[in-house]
């Protein structure tokens, strides 16, 4: 039947060429689809143009044309912070300092930003509660005058301190400094007090004539390396050491009755020093300041 064996023989030829035209992979090659024994298989399109074959089961992808994607610039703050040594307005300052509540202190003193050092406890911290213990109990029996622990205070243009503590009459009984609509000292309190140790020589430079060209009334320095304290009295336009009294005490110009052994200050005696405030709060002259403040409502 030399028709059937002739078919026959063409279908064995057929399949002999379909199995050498399959790869280990699993790839299925027509005879048409080698190219030219480079090492790699193409099946031709309708087009003329060459594709690799794809692997049984594997889907053919529709692949748009590939656009580069720049990644997300870096956020930048939509305000600077403050960095020390910066020169800024007041205004500016306080728009930075504001933007950054993390931030517990910072100054600004002739224009330029101070940021202090963290805080260490016999040096700054202790001390610090020591003398708001101290002017904070005298408050408390002097009705019409306030305390602030760290209160900003914006003393001109180009000043912005915040003093460890500040005490002053309140605006309507006579105080020298206002409040601010938005809760700021504006103006000068009638006395500053700095915890001097790291910041020693700008509390006695920088700030000492800051607040004596925007009549601090009284300046207290606790130097507390040196085991020292400065009380600095305005008189007319420049500053005098506040001479002791008889008694070993300094006696405030300014709050009749604030009494300060500064010998038992410097010694972390906050008992002793309370004792000497008792004294002053107990004198005529602070009975009579407080008269004066109540009629001045």
């Amino acid at each position: 039947m030399p028709f059937l064996a002739g078919v026959l023989s063409e279908g064995g030829a057929r399949a002999g060429a379909a199995e050498a035209d399959a790869s280990p992979g699993g790839l299925v090659f027509p005879a048409s689809a080698r190219e030219n024994g480079r090492g790699k298989d193409y099946h031709h399109t309708d087009a003329g143009r060459a594709r690799p074959l794809l692997l049984r089961g594997e889907t053919e992808r529709m692949t748009a044309p590939q656009t580069s994607t720049a990644s997300a610039p870096f956020a930048l703050p939509h305000v600077p912070p403050l960095e020390p040594g910066d020169r800024l307005t007041r205004d500016e300052f306080e728009r930075r300092y504001q933007a950054m509540p993390h931030l517990k202190k910072a100054e600004l003193l002739e224009g330029v930003v101070h940021v202090p050092s963290p805080v260490r406890l016999n040096q700054h911290g202790r001390p610090h509660a020591d003398l708001i213990t101290w002017l904070g109990t005298y408050g408390a029996f002097t009705p019409g005058v306030l305390v602030g622990d760290n209160v900003t205070v914006r003393l001109d243009l180009d000043n912005e301190p915040q003093p460890d503590a500040a005490m002053l009459v309140e605006p309507g009984r006579g105080g020298q400094a206002q409040l601010s609509p938005d809760d700021y000292v504006v103006g000068a309190p009638e006395l500053v007090a700095e915890v001097a140790a790291s910041s020693a020589a700008i509390d006695l430079r920088t700030k000492l004539g800051i607040y004596r060209r925007n009549q601090v009334r009284e300046y207290l320095v606790w130097r507390v390396l040196d085991r020292a304290t400065d009380w600095f009295v305005l008189r007319q336009t420049q500053y005098d050491r506040l001479p002791l009294g008889a008694d070993g005490f300094f006696h405030s110009e300014v709050f009749p009755g604030l009494w300060l052994d500064a010998a038992a200050l410097v010694s972390f005696d906050l008992a002793t020093v309370l004792q000497a405030l008792q004294q002053g709060l107990a004198s005529p002259d602070h009975a009579a300041f407080v008269a004066k403040l109540g009629q001045a409502r």
